[in-house]
């Protein structure tokens, strides 16, 4: 898998998959066990885009965040 996830995008995914992590675990505190399961999941694919850097969704449509892809001149 090559990487296209990178700099702030890979950031924000991180951030939010924690945050839908603690929300999926609220919802299965609370007995609310679909929500649980739809933001777990959620939760894992994006912090799965933000460990190996790789996104399918950005693999299809042809977007790249990585740092190698922006030029500093």
């Amino acid at each position: 898998m090559e990487r296209n996830v990178g700099g702030l995008d890979r950031l924000a995914r991180g951030i939010v998959g924690l945050g839908l992590l603690a929300v999926a675990v609220a919802a299965l505190v609370a007995d609310r066990r679909g929500t649980a399961v739809a933001t777990g999941i959620a939760a894992a694919g994006l912090l799965f885009n933000a460990t190996t850097r790789f996104c399918g969704g950005n693999y299809v449509l042809g977007i790249d965040t990585t740092e190698a892809s922006c030029s500093r001149e």
